[in-house]
């Protein structure tokens, strides 16, 4: 089981709910140089008058150490509480910002154009007309959940699910862990005949996935379950898997790999992604040291994405 923090890390590309969540209008983000008080910071945000529509954490990808905390406002947040707040636990000013109102929903369905990865294609229903004849539909609506393929790490792992299939690998027990939209596992189920189980440790990611699933005509072959890692009496049931997906971050990658090396069978495999091209070694030695070897790597731009195979 992953430790707290690791575990609040989890995403696929983002997963923002627009029928859920009040659209903020003002954004509070400072930055922090330790994990420890970055989580603390934003557990005192949220006790804020206005209080934030949401607060998150997230370790910076530059390598620089830092950590950055951003809660986001309906209304204008109150300057001097969030200058206590900084000053109480070492973080640099916050930086206020006014987003401009956008129909986001709208301009979702304007700039996300369809993605191709090997032979499936994703796409919002506003493009359902620009499906091929011949290739593996995956419906991600616009108006749910950002996350629809277009991110290097969704696509390297797409990519990677197809290139397993061509070259004769035919799952039978897979899970997608951090799922975030379920577009791996719908992937997956949508090529093999076998159930695949999806889990997030967030309840509206799980409540997303559901929905996209649901669109997708996938109810009863994908099931979306809200868990940390593998902690789930349906995923620890269904163990040995001979796929697992996890495109999540480098930390909570790191932190699962002992548990990926006891759920995923001998001779199956894991693809991971979420990751810089340069944390990809790192990643690579921890589950090296798990039972995994390398199969493939493919990097797309800034992003690695990794196919493991169980020794």
């Amino acid at each position: 089981m992953l430790d707290p923090p690791l575990a609040r890390l989890y995403r696929d590309d983002s997963f923002l709910s627009l029928k859920v969540h009040p659209m903020p209008t003002f954004t509070a983000i400072t930055t922090l140089n330790a994990e420890a008080p970055a989580y603390a910071l934003s557990e005192a945000m949220e006790n804020m008058t206005p209080e934030p529509t949401g607060v998150g954490v997230f370790e910076m990808e530059d390598g620089s150490g830092l950590w950055e905390v951003g809660g986001y406002f309906v209304e204008a947040p109150d300057d001097v509480e969030l200058t206590l707040l900084a000053q109480a636990f070492g973080a640099k000013t916050f930086i206020v910002s006014e987003l401009p109102e956008i129909d986001w929903v709208a301009k979702v369905k304007r700039d996300l154009s369809p993605v191709e990865a090997g032979r499936f294609f994703v796409y919002g229903s506003h493009d359902a007309e620009k499906l091929p004849q011949g290739r593996v539909g995956l419906l991600i609506e616009a108006a749910m959940a950002f996350g629809t393929g277009h991110h290097g790490t969704t696509l390297g792992c797409l990519r990677a699910l197809d290139r397993l299939d061509t070259a004769g690998f035919k799952g039978q027990r897979v899970a997608d862990i951090g799922c975030g939209t379920a577009v791996l596992a719908m992937g997956a189920a949508k090529i093999w005949p076998e159930p695949v189980l999806a889990s997030d440790i967030d309840a509206i990611a799980v409540e997303v996935a559901q929905a996209n699933v649901t669109a997708n005509a996938l109810d009863g072959r994908v099931t979306c379950l809200e868990a940390t890692g593998f902690d789930h009496p349906d995923l620890t049931a269904a163990a040995p898997f001979d796929l697992v997906f996890a495109n999540i971050l480098m930390g909570p990658l790191i932190a699962l790999a002992p548990d990926m090396g006891r759920m995923v069978g001998q001779g199956g495999y894991a693809i991971l992604s979420g990751l810089l091209v340069e944390q990809a070694d790192t990643v690579l030695a921890a589950y090296t040291e798990n039972g995994f070897s390398l199969h493939h790597r493919e990097d797309i731009g800034d992003w690695a994405t990794l196919t493991l195979s169980r020794n």
